[in-house]
C-alpha cells in the first residue's frame, strides 16, 4: 500500500463517524487538520481527551477518548491511566476531574467556558442557606463551583439526583443550585426540597406551549427532557432524563422520531449513532459548551494551558462531596 492510499484510508476511517452530518469536503477543510494535530498531540502529551455530550460532533466523535455526562465523566476521570485530562466541557467538569485526580494535570481549552448554574451561587450563600436551615442536609448539583461543593454534605448530577437524594433518609433536603432539577426531583420522591433560584440558560427557555407546537407539527413524535428543565416542561414529555438517560433510550427504544428539549448537540450526536432514528431539533446552544473547539482543544495540548487548580483549603470537603456521591 503506498503512503497516499494509507493516508487516505485512515482519513476516510477518521471521517466514517460524522458521514451522516457533514460533506467530506466540510469535514477536510474546516476540521481534518485540527483533528491529525490533536490526536498526534495526545499521543506526545500521554493526554485523554474527555467529552461531554454536548460538545460538537467533531469534537465527540473524531477525538474524544472518553464521552458522556457529568456523572460518567467524573468516574471515568478516576480511571484515567493517561498523565494529562483535557476537559471538552465547561469549567466546572474540569475542576470535578482535578479533585478526582489531583496528581495529574487537567486542562480546560477555555478557561471562559462557564455555567449559569454554577455562577448562580457562592460558598456564601451556602454558608446561609445551612445557617437558616440548621441540620438540613446539602445536596450540591456537580454544575457548581468548588468552593460551593466544599459546603456540600454529597453532591448529584441529573443521572443520579433521585438514587442521592433518597439516600439521605431524611424528609427534608436543600437541593442547590438548580431550582427546576430540584423541584422535578420533589415531585418525584415527595421530598420537600429547599431550593435556589438557579437555572440553566439552554433549558429554562423551553415552554409548555413549545413542546405542544412541536407534537402538532410532528404527529407521533416522542418527547424526551432534561430535568433541567421546568417541571411544566417535563410533565410534557414522554421521558426526563440525563443526556445518558436519554442517549440510551433512543438506543434501546429506537423510536421513529424523537425531540431532544435539551442542548441542540446531543440531536447531531445521537443522529450519527441511530441513522434509522429522525430527530427533531429546537436549537438552544450552550454558549460554554461551544466556546471548546478543536482549534481550542489543539492549542491547550500544544500550550498545556489551561491548567487547572484547585486551593488546598478547599480540596478535602469538596473531593469528599463528590466521593459520597460516587459512591450512592
Amino acid at each position: 500500500m503506498d503512503q497516499m492510499t494509507l493516508v487516505r484510508d485512515r482519513g476516510d476511517a477518521l471521517y466514517e463517524p460524522v458521514s451522516r452530518l457533514m460533506t467530506r469536503e466540510d469535514w477536510e477543510r474546516n476540521f481534518e487538520d485540527d483533528i491529525r494535530a490533536i490526536l498526534r498531540l495526545k499521543r506526545e502529551r500521554n493526554a485523554v481527551i474527555l467529552a461531554h455530550n454536548y460538545q460538537t460532533p467533531e469534537i465527540f466523535h473524531c477525538i474524544s477518548d472518553i464521552r458522556g455526562d457529568s456523572l460518567a465523566l467524573a468516574r471515568e476521570a478516576q480511571r484515567c491511566e493517561e498523565q494529562v485530562i483535557v476537559m471538552a466541557g465547561v469549567h466546572f467538569m474540569a475542576e470535578t476531574a482535578k479533585l478526582m485526580n489531583p496528581e495529574k494535570t487537567v486542562l480546560i481549552p477555555d478557561s471562559m467556558a462557564g455555567c449559569s448554574l454554577a455562577e448562580s451561587i457562592t460558598a456564601e450563600n451556602v454558608r446561609a442557606l445551612k445557617a437558616a436551615y440548621p441540620g438540613v442536609p446539602v445536596v450540591t448539583y456537580v454544575n457548581s463551583s468548588v468552593a460551593v461543593k466544599a459546603e456540600t454534605d454529597i453532591c448529584c448530577t441529573s443521572g443520579n439526583a433521585k438514587k442521592v437524594v433518597e439516600s439521605l433518609g431524611v424528609p427534608r433536603v436543600i437541593m442547590i443550585p438548580d431550582e427546576f432539577l430540584a423541584k422535578n426531583i420533589q415531585n418525584e420522591t415527595g421530598i420537600e426540597m429547599l431550593t435556589w433560584p438557579g437555572h440553566c440558560e439552554v433549558h429554562e427557555r423551553f415552554t409548555p406551549l413549545e413542546i405542544r407546537q412541536y407534537r402538532r407539527m410532528h404527529p407521533g413524535v416522542v418527547v424526551l427532557a432534561h430535568p433541567e428543565c421546568p417541571p411544566e416542561v417535563v410533565a410534557e414529555a414522554d421521558y426526563a432524563g440525563s443526556t445518558a438517560g436519554m442517549m440510551e433510550f433512543v438506543a434501546v427504544k429506537q423510536p421513529a422520531k424523537v425531540l431532544l428539549v435539551t442542548e441542540c448537540s446531543m440531536s447531531d450526536n445521537l443522529a450519527a449513532l441511530n441513522p434509522a432514528v429522525e430527530f427533531v431539533r429546537p436549537c438552544n446552544l450552550c454558549p460554554h459548551m461551544k466556546r471548546i473547539t478543536l482549534p481550542a482543544i489543539r492549542r491547550a495540548l500544544e500550550t498545556m494551558q489551561e491548567e487547572v487548580t484547585i486551593p488546598d483549603a478547599l480540596f478535602p470537603q469538596a473531593r469528599r462531596a463528590v466521593e459520597r456521591m460516587l459512591a450512592v
